[in-house]
């Protein structure tokens, strides 16, 4: 994963590191309990927690060579209504959230299609990710970039101690993101992606728990074809 969270434009959006600046965003974000149902840590209760969480997270990750964890920024005013990520691990595992007020406006997509362009012309081979079975809106941003579904698992998940049945999502990109150059503006790329199997069990992320059942939601693609 080359350089670490390089500045992304969209139409709407500015994708790009987090700031010192952002921690009364962040917190209004990270504290917000609807949002939070489907994030594997506890709401913030504090201005200080968000600073600490920022500096651990976000400002201390920036110093290393490589990675992706942006801040999803309007461009009007530049002010981070979300966040999304993709794991530096061997799953490359994909996640995101969305301040309430932004939902339903397509902005996760959008994001989301921009930071899966960029993997891809940087060589990434493949992406995965999941969503809890109780949260489909999660599931059809995946699907709207162009991920598909592959198989569902049971977790005990940690650190909210429930029982969570997750759908895991790999595969091709192009059925989807060939859709998408409006939302991309500027970005966007002549897009000739090829579909590729990427995605086997030591792969997955969710093998990594021993909890596998048969099927899964990824995107794979084959850089030497694009």
């Amino acid at each position: 994963m080359p350089a670490n969270t390089p500045r992304l434009e969209t139409e709407r959006l500015v994708l790009r590191r987090f700031t010192p600046a952002d921690v009364e965003p962040l917190f209004s974000l990270m504290r917000d309990r609807e949002v939070n149902t489907f994030l594997p840590w506890f709401p913030l209760e504090t201005e200080a927690d968000a600073a600490r969480y920022l500096e651990e997270h976000y400002l201390d990750y920036y110093r290393r060579p490589s990675g992706c964890r942006y801040a999803i920024c309007l461009r009007e005013n530049d002010r981070p209504i979300g966040y999304l990520h993709v794991d530096d691990g061997e799953s490359h595992d994909l996640g995101y959230a969305l301040a309430r007020p932004s939902w339903g406006r397509g902005y996760m997509t959008e994001a989301a299609a921009a930071v899966v362009e960029r993997l891809r012309a940087d060589g990434l081979p493949f992406l995965t990710a999941t969503h809890d079975a109780d949260n489909p809106k999660s599931g059809a941003v995946m699907e709207r970039i162009g991920m598909t579904y592959r198989y569902s698992y049971e977790e005990l998940w940690q650190p909210k101690n429930r029982l969570v049945i997750f759908r895991y999502v790999p595969d091709g990109f192009e059925r989807h993101v060939a859709h998408l150059p409006g939302l991309l503006g500027p970005l966007a790329p002549p897009l000739g992606l090829k579909s590729a199997l990427a995605i086997c069990g030591k792969a997955c992320y969710s093998c990594h728990r021993k909890v596998c059942t048969t099927e899964c939601w990824g995107a794979g693609w084959n850089p030497a074809e694009s």
